[in-house]
């Protein structure tokens, strides 16, 4: 470890867990990624688990921890309720949960929800909001946050109003790997290209109004008639559930779209959107909870005289 650590930063999630130790500027001093999500750690025990990937990293004992994600869910370690949008995303900042009954200082994020005509929750995806609204100093437009739950947020005057939930990567996994489909995709899922032809021949599908249902079997009959490799497979269905969802997106929403992505994700949204005729900027999704959970880190544990970094 190069500098000591300010603070530890983790994105607590159900399959993941991602720990960051940050100087007092935010800095990443050392970092570990494991499979310890939600379902290894109720097992395990949350405070072990936390505590053994801190003491990986060489984190002293009195290092204050802030979390986000499903860690603060109410099948987490403890629950961090909801702030109700339309809300300031300092809301969350003043809303952070300290977990009881353990030496060190940790403390859970809470995530937005959305009552109404459109019931909505989001729990991780709420610090990410946070890291890219302030590394690009946004107050207002669109912001789209691909994953296994896609999230898009409308921000006004620094506001976040409302945002919707598109279930696109959990769906891509469940037809690629448990329906009909998986035997046309094979072992390919994993790979799908925005290059491939099929992807942005099912984008049109999509834009153009065709209903995604409708198009979902021409997979198989596309292997079974005409050939369609495993790659073309998992291509089309990825452009399907994609299109389906910035179609979706577009017709709810006007504006410049700032897409919160990295890695494959940021290439197959991006050809997504500039498909669809959309401007957008990218922000790196790691680097956006990561600022997110620092801010919020340093809102709650401020560097004083009395706590040095």
């Amino acid at each position: 470890m190069t500098s000591r650590p300010a603070y530890g930063l983790s994105d607590w999630g159900t399959s993941r867990f991602r720990l960051w130790l940050v100087d007092a500027r935010g800095e990443a001093v050392a970092e570990k990624r494991s499979d310890d999500g939600l379902d290894a750690s109720r097992v395990r025990g949350f405070a072990a688990t936390l505590e053994s990937h801190l003491a990986e990293l060489g984190a002293p004992g009195n290092l204050p921890v802030i979390v986000c994600g499903m860690a603060g869910s109410r099948q987490g370690w403890v629950e961090a309720n909801y702030v109700p949008v339309p809300a300031d995303l300092s809301a969350i900042l003043s809303g952070a949960v300290r977990i009881p009954g353990i030496n060190r200082d940790v403390r859970i994020i809470p995530g937005l929800s959305q009552s109404g005509g459109s019931p909505n929750v989001m729990r991780g995806e709420e610090t990410q909001l946070l890291g890219a609204i302030l590394s690009r100093n946004l107050s207002n437009g669109i912001i789209a946050m691909p994953g296994t739950h896609s999230k898009w947020v409308t921000l006004e005057n620094g506001r976040a109003k409302h945002f919707a939930t598109y279930l696109t990567g959990e769906l891509y996994a469940l037809l690629a790997s448990q329906s009909i489909l998986r035997h046309s995709i094979g072992d390919t899922a994993a790979s799908a290209s925005p290059d491939h032809p099929q992807f942005a021949a099912a984008l049109d599908l999509m834009l153009s109004g065709e209903r995604m249902l409708g198009e979902l079997f021409g997979i198989r009959a596309a292997m079974l008639l005409e050939d369609l490799s495993p790659e073309g497979a998992a291509a089309r269905l990825s452009g399907l559930l994609i299109g389906a969802e910035v179609a979706g997106a577009r017709a709810k929403n006007e504006g410049r779209v700032t897409l919160v992505a990295s890695g494959a994700m940021a290439a197959l949204y991006g050809k997504a959107l500039a498909h669809a005729g959309l401007e957008f900027d990218r922000v790196d999704a790691d680097e956006a909870v990561r600022k997110g959970l620092f801010v919020a880190a340093s809102h709650t544990w401020p560097i004083t005289q009395e706590r040095p970094a």
